[in-house]
């Protein structure tokens, strides 16, 4: 059954509240396979503890036990993030509320949720990899998506407006924010031909580079659009990365079912 389906959130205000590193990566899983394995959603607790230690598509790498999981999903549900879902024999199903809880539609949802599986990343990363869930043309189709969800509170913006800027969800504790806002405190660009000769520190892919005066503007035109290529070139490879995992995800699915179907004729 597919479960991804945007329920209209009303004049109902959101329930979010700040998550830990463990809750994130659940109930990310969650959106995740929600919208990339449908067939295969809602997840038992396994196949949740089984996504939040894949390989790709996360950071941190995570080993969690299905106690850890188990835990977590015990407080996300009574946090009203996710729910139990009946109907699907002995073995618990969870699905999450995160479009109410959250207060997004279905892009806002695909962000977020990329922003849960991997923390802070530039946007024209996040852009591909949210592509993976909802379709975002470009940069500029994924811009009003996240002014929507910045006037919400969902995300914060770690860097200035620019090539390589940076975002990250709102969720984070206290302690984690303020330590990532250290991390990219002082990025940005360097107004071109400052005569100061530095630039401030951040990011590699923030600084701007000195003017090329000896070649054309073509050449110089195409070597500052060289960061933002990059990172449209690993969105794309993410998003395939995800696709293969959500294939692989379908034919564990059909799989165990298979299994399922051989033990109940008695073979």
């Amino acid at each position: 059954m597919n479960q991804d389906a945007s329920v209209p959130v009303g004049d109902r205000p959101p329930r979010w509240q700040t998550l830990s590193s463990i809750d994130r990566r659940v109930v990310g899983v969650l959106a995740e396979k929600a919208k990339t394995t449908p067939d295969a959603y809602p997840l038992s607790l396994n196949a949740v503890c089984t996504g939040c230690n894949q390989k790709s598509n996360r950071h941190p790498l995570m080993q969690l036990d299905p106690a850890d999981v188990e835990e977590s999903l015990d407080r996300l549900r009574e946090m009203g993030a996710v729910g139990i879902v009946e109907g699907y024999g002995r073995v618990p199903k969870y699905r999450h509320y995160l479009y109410e809880w959250l207060g997004v539609d279905k892009m806002g949802l695909a962000v977020m949720t990329e922003l849960f599986l991997r923390g802070a990343q530039t946007v024209g990363e996040l852009r591909g990899r949210a592509a993976r869930m909802e379709p975002i043309a470009d940069i500029a189709a994924l811009r009003p998506v996240l002014a929507t969800l910045h006037e919400k509170g969902l995300i914060v913006f770690l860097t200035p407006e620019g090539r390589g800027q940076v975002v990250t969800h709102a969720l984070l504790p206290p302690r984690e924010m303020e330590k990532l806002r250290e991390e990219h405190s002082g990025g940005g660009f360097a107004p071109a031909g400052d005569g100061t000769g530095s630039h401030p520190q951040g990011p590699a892919e923030n600084v701007s580079r000195p003017p090329l005066a000896t070649r054309g503007s073509k050449e110089s035109g195409a070597l500052q659009a060289l960061p933002r290529e990059v990172e449209d070139l690993r969105g794309q490879i993410d998003r395939l990365r995800g696709e293969v995992e959500g294939l692989r995800e379908q034919i564990r699915a059909v799989a165990e079912g298979l299994e399922r179907l051989q033990a109940a004729l008695g073979e």
